[in-house]
């Protein structure tokens, strides 16, 4: 242990941990774990290396990573990320102390949530956002969660199954773990007419699993009757030309980030968002960054309205979460600023071109269906396969495309963001044509 001063525990330290919980040795401590899962050989580690070893080490294993062109979606989207972003979020000004509590040495980190607030707001058109969250799928579950808070414990929360399936299997989670009764069902405006639900709220998308653009007229007012809340799940880079959840009547709109600007990268890092009607923020989960004035009459951003149950009276509290994605939260902000609304309008439009022309070649080619002929879609569409599925998603890897991911209907989904080119799509195009499937 002397060799490594930088280790939290002595032997000493270790030995009275181990006499206190009545175990003589680290080995009896992990006894019920079965020994096939205990490594017992050397650990496959590198000698020391100088700087530049380390760089070309990694390099090497980074080049063995198989680069695809991506055409796939289902709530992890390849938009294109502005070069500003990196140097922009590393900049001093925002660096500041890890904390948003002491406001006196945090004023960059309180000034870009502040800042992502204001711009989620903007997006969905409701009154106030909070601090940023984990993710799209707990961000909803903390809003299912918030329903029942609202209603006064009502218990009942309907889901559609339209929904991405990573939000539904983490509503069935959190659901599972607040007593709260989920319904999920495909037609979610019977379901909440029948009347015999406890509802206290229901959770829709603004843009399904199949990449459909959804209609919610007079959702909000049936679902206000019930005495329910409504929730919409959404992709915040749509919200520049979709309906948005004010416009539907949403109480509440919550999503993930990602779609902002954060790159790919083998499931993360992603960036929950929350917003809501004024009426209903004191129930909002984590914290909420506001701007006032110092001594000297200058701009100045403090914590607000942060429910005081959070910290002294947990079993009375809405939600536990206190921390937030705030580093990806920053990287939205800038790439929001960076974009402004015409750009985040051509790059849907661009979205949308491509999409559809992807769409029609596909249709072309004889293989697929289309099973929501007329519905409308605006980067990412689902397609009846005609053929082999394992076989089309072996033939798209093998020429180095990621697509024609699987759904549990039988379908097929495709997705085009602006970072997919037209020769692009046609070579897409020509393999699946030209493979015999």
């Amino acid at each position: 242990m002397g060799t490594f001063a930088y280790f939290p525990h002595t032997e000493e330290d270790i030995k009275v941990m181990l006499e206190r919980v009545g175990v003589s040795s680290v080995d009896e401590l992990y006894a019920d774990v079965p020994k096939e899962f205990i490594h017992k050989g050397e650990y496959d580690l590198p000698s020391a290396m100088t700087e530049e070893e380390v760089r070309a080490w990694f390099e090497s294993l980074a080049s063995r990573n198989t680069r695809l062109k991506v055409f796939a979606g289902a709530g992890a989207y390849d938009h294109y990320t502005p070069s500003v972003i990196p140097y922009i979020t590393s900049r001093s000004e925002f660096l500041t102390a890890y904390t948003p509590y002491q406001c006196e040495i945090s004023q960059g980190t309180l000034r870009y949530i502040f800042e992502w607030q204001s711009l989620i707001c903007s997006l969905t058109g409701l009154d106030v956002a909070n601090a940023s969250m984990y993710d799209g799928p707990t961000a909803a579950a903390e809003a299912m969660r918030m329903c029942v808070a609202c209603t006064r414990k009502r218990n009942t929360v309907v889901a559609s199954s339209a929904l991405l399936p990573c939000v539904l299997s983490t509503l069935r989670t959190y659901a599972s773990y607040s007593g709260i009764n989920l319904v999920e069902t495909w037609d979610v405006a019977e379901a909440v007419a029948e009347g015999t639900l406890d509802l206290a709220g229901v959770i829709v998308p603004s843009i399904n699993r199949f990449g459909i653009v959804e209609s919610h007229l007079g959702l909000s007012s049936l679902v206000h009757e019930m005495g329910g809340l409504l929730v919409e799940y959404c992709d915040p880079s749509a919200l520049a030309v979709v309906k948005t959840p004010a416009e539907w009547g949403a109480d509440i709109a919550v999503g993930d980030g990602q779609s902002l600007g954060i790159p790919l990268c083998y499931g993360g890092p992603y960036v929950g968002f929350m917003a809501c009607r004024s009426e209903w923020m004191r129930k909002l989960p984590g914290r909420i960054v506001g701007q006032t004035a110092d001594a000297a009459g200058r701009r100045a951003f403090v914590l607000t309205l942060q429910a005081r149950e959070q910290h002294i009276r947990r079993e009375k509290a809405t939600s536990n979460i206190c921390s937030n994605e705030s580093l990806m939260a920053l990287w939205c902000t800038v790439y929001l600023s960076v974009m402004g609304p015409e750009g985040m309008r051509k790059l849907n439009a661009i979205c949308y071109e491509r999409s559809h022309y992807l769409h029609s070649q596909l249709l072309a080619t004889g293989k697929f269906a289309d099973p929501f002929e007329g519905r409308p879609f605006l980067k990412e569409f689902a397609l009846q396969p005609l053929c082999d599925v394992a076989r089309l998603q072996q033939v798209l890897l093998d020429n180095g495309f990621f697509g024609a991911l699987s759904t549990e209907e039988g379908y097929v989904t495709f997705c085009v963001t602006e970072r997919r080119t037209r020769e692009e799509i046609d070579a897409l195009v020509k393999v699946i044509k030209e493979a015999e499937l």
